[in-house]
């Protein structure tokens, strides 16, 4: 796989817009994979409309939901079916309607500590990939979906904070978040969610503009470090552009 591009930057009308052009995408990288395909999912709001489109009939069917496995980039330290649990989301609304349930695989939150929960999805990943060391040439994902955070945390990862530089370790246990909720976290690390075909952030709301403005003026924060090997999509809507940009495929 060739070294990590530029993010391409695709702006949509709004946040419906938005959901749709996220919708096309995924099913694309699960066109181009006729074997097991795995889908890296993102917690936070900004995912819920794609989520919500997803477990409707007309894209549902479009699915071969026995080949796709679905994972999670990070998680929120708290039981799997509290509000605050991001997988719990994902499977409220699609995921228990539609996927085998051997193919989702939350982050273990039923633990001792994040740590720990750390070091259990750190093993299923690389039992699902077959090897405790990635190779360039083989994306553990075919796609990683990701999130912008108001102070430029992505997944887990916070500015700042020493997981941020982890480049040994698959999965790693956060003590404290950044923003609220302040409850400890799960999160892969930034070598393990460049380990895809494709990742796409999803960026909406007029909420998101300031952060957006700062990680379009290049400001190194983990969203702009975060990177894939393969494609790196920015997908955001005219609602969180500041006024004047000019953007777009």
């Amino acid at each position: 796989m060739a070294a990590a591009e530029q993010p391409k930057l695709i702006v949509a009308a709004d946040a419906e817009a938005l959901a749709r052009t996220a919708a096309e995408r995924v099913m694309a990288r699960i066109a181009a994979n006729s074997g097991r395909i795995a889908i890296c999912l993102t917690g936070g709001s900004s995912p819920k409309k794609l989520y919500q489109l997803l477990g409707t009939d007309a894209w549902r069917d479009k699915i071969p939901w026995d080949r796709v496995h679905w994972f999670i980039g990070d998680e929120r330290f708290v039981p799997e079916r509290d509000p605050l649990n991001n997988m719990a989301v994902a499977r409220a609304i699609f995921l228990d309607r539609n996927a085998p349930a051997g193919h989702v695989h939350p982050i273990p939150t039923d633990v001792d500590n994040p740590d720990r929960g750390a070091e259990a999805y750190a093993r299923e990943l690389q039992d699902f990939y077959g090897a405790e060391r990635l190779d360039p040439a083989q994306p553990l994902f075919d796609m990683v979906l990701m999130g912008a955070g108001p102070d430029g945390h992505t997944a887990s990862l916070f500015p700042g904070y020493p997981e941020i530089e982890e480049t040994k370790r698959w999965v790693v246990g956060v003590p404290r978040a950044h923003v609220a909720p302040f409850v400890p976290r799960v999160s892969l690390t930034l070598p393990v969610l460049a380990s895809c075909r494709e990742m796409l952030f999803e960026i909406a709301g007029h909420d998101k503009q300031p952060i957006l403005t700062r990680l379009l003026n290049g400001e190194t924060l983990p969203a702009l470090r975060a990177r894939s090997n393969g494609e790196t999509v920015w997908l955001v809507d005219q609602a969180a552009l500041a006024e004047g940009f000019r953007g777009g495929r």
